[in-house]
């Protein structure tokens, strides 16, 4: 289903600054407990975790694993974007107090938080209570943008629950970069990647060192499923590096033309690998030389159309779509400028192009382009996870189909964020798909549509991308939920040796019934959620998530 895409929403909020300032000048939990073997009492939690019990080790008695899988999120965009977009951090050697701080900028009272009020209440004027650690009056909570929705402890409040995998995108944008006035780093892409793949490795050092010393940590960056195994099986949580980029090794577009070789998709690659990379997007929110992409709707689409002008010359182009599978609306669209689209379509190849088009339903026009097909192909090559969120209908077609000749089961639809026509392609590939972190029962509604696409021959595993810290709300408390709430304590439906309080921090207590997903510790609530609506098989395919992962990594390493 379309929905407002982080990336969008932030970007929405810095061009349209721009703009006015240009103006102006099959599991079941018991079988996890049995599973248990050699329980051995891992580190006793910080204060404030609320969950109680060993987490359960090892695999089944058919070697599988056992825990749920966020395919999407991103632990270390604090330096993204320049480095002063996002306040706090998932950790900091001197301590939560450093780390769970407020912007500078911000002000006393929050009302010079411009770009926080815009995303995250729908105008640059507000107020909010800066204090952070340890009152936590105002954030985090589900709806603030850009205060840290990840810090390490809520995370591990979720892995003792039985999170087993967690693939960390790091994440970049040089034009939402280029526009936001305050900096700490430049704007290129991949030096950004660079920096947080280094916080990363920081971070598991961090953890190890609150947990008795290196490699004790339940914190664990893993580079192939062996190793993921191998983490899982000690109760550990796997983390996997991918990335999400706008411009992956310099490949953006200007004029139509390109500004990277094959050498340097070849060479980008390479590099990746060793900063320990498994997964990759190709585009990402603007078209570049490597693909066009799914467009965003409404108004928060007319801005980021902008920005593909702004970064490429040239704005988004579509034509009426002839195949089912489309991308989202974008305006302005009507009978008006459906007249004029024909005519103007022939400017395209002089190189103009204007914001006016056809009705709907929307193709991009642009595809994968050659330079694309060949990073597809680079990443077949080398193992990698190909992710298809974001990719046109058009470059998405092409993708799959490249992937299907070489029989290659390494794909995934990481956060609802192509056409589901495309799900029972991806399922015959042995790929994955999870769904963003909508409302428990929303959740629930895709999950059901995947599931009806599945390969009925394969293992079927589900998971979500939280898509924490991208600058996108957090799955809200479900609506009118009052007869059938999340009652505390709660056995987490995962894992039945863990029992769970509301989470809490400092002197702030969160109570995911009224508030939802207010950080990353709450995730292991929602889950409890989705069983109250949807009973105990969508507890087991969750539960499953870590284990799809690993077969549909393992086919693509094979």
């Amino acid at each position: 289903m379309p929905r407002e895409n982080p990336i969008a929403r932030a970007a929405l909020a810095v061009l349209t600054s721009a703009v006015v300032l240009l103006g102006l000048a099959s599991f079941d939990p018991p079988a996890a407990a049995k599973a248990a073997a050699s329980p051995s009492a891992p580190v006793a939690p910080p204060d404030g975790v609320n969950a109680s019990g060993e987490p359960f080790r090892g695999t089944t008695a058919d070697g599988q694993v056992r825990g749920y899988a966020d395919l999407h999120s991103h632990l270390m965009s604090y330096e993204a974007f320049g480095g002063s977009l996002m306040c706090g951090k998932p950790f900091d050697e001197r301590g939560v107090e450093e780390a769970l701080r407020d912007c500078a900028d911000h002000g006393k009272d929050g009302s010079l938080a411009w770009f926080e009020n815009f995303v995250s209440k729908g105008s640059p004027v507000g107020t909010h209570d800066t204090t952070g650690w340890p009152t936590f009056k105002d954030w985090p909570s589900q709806g603030s943008l850009t205060h840290q929705q990840a810090y390490y402890t809520w995370v591990e409040r979720s892995w003792r629950a039985g999170q087993r995998i967690l693939v960390n995108h790091l994440v970049a944008n040089r034009t939402l970069c280029d526009i936001y006035p305050l900096k700490k780093y430049g704007c290129d892409e991949m030096d950004s990647i660079r920096l947080q793949a280094k916080r990363m490795r920081e971070l598991e050092t961090y953890v190890d060192g609150q947990s008795g010393g290196p490699g004790k940590g339940w914190f664990r960056i893993v580079q192939n499923p062996a190793e993921a195994r191998g983490v899982i099986a000690q109760g550990k949580l796997a983390v996997v590096l991918g990335v999400e980029t706008s411009e992956p090794f310099g490949c953006r577009q200007i004029g139509g033309w390109p500004q990277c070789t094959k050498k340097q998709i070849d060479d980008g690659l390479d590099e990746m690998q060793r900063l320990g990379v498994a997964s990759m997007f190709v585009c990402h929110k603007f078209d570049n030389a490597l693909c066009g992409v799914r467009f965003d709707g409404d108004a928060t689409g007319v801005i980021l159309n902008l920005g593909n002008f702004l970064g490429s010359g040239r704005f988004w182009q579509a034509d009426t779509c002839v195949r089912p599978e489309h991308d989202n609306e974008i305006t302005p669209s009507n009978d008006l400028t459906d007249l004029l689209a024909g005519p103007l379509a022939h400017l395209r190849p002089l190189g103009i192009t204007l914001p006016v088009y056809p009705k709907a339903p929307h193709c991009n026009i642009r595809g994968l382009t050659d330079l694309g097909a060949h990073m597809v192909k680079g990443m077949i090559q080398r193992g990698m996870i190909v992710e298809i969120d974001h990719m046109s209908v058009k470059a998405a077609e092409r993708t799959l189909s490249i992937l299907e000749e070489a029989k290659y089961p390494g794909v995934v639809s990481s956060h609802s964020w192509m056409d589901m026509g495309y799900a029972g392609r991806i399922y015959r590939l042995g790929g994955m798909i999870a769904s963003y972190g909508h409302a428990a029962d929303g959740f629930v509604g895709e999950w059901r549509e995947a599931k009806k696409a599945r390969d009925p021959g394969r293992f079927f595993g589900y998971g979500y991308g939280l898509d924490a810290n991208g600058m996108g709300a957090l799955p809200p408390a479900r609506k009118n939920n009052q007869d059938n709430p999340v009652r505390y304590p709660f056995t987490s439906p995962v894992d039945p040796n863990v029992t769970l309080d509301r989470a809490q921090t400092g002197l702030r207590t969160w109570d995911y019934n009224a508030e939802g997903v207010a950080n990353y510790g709450l995730v292991p609530d929602w889950i409890a959620d989705m069983r109250n609506v949807a009973g105990d098989e969508i507890i087991t395919d969750m539960s499953r998530g870590a284990e799809a992962y690993l077969r549909m990594w393992e086919s693509a390493r094979d």
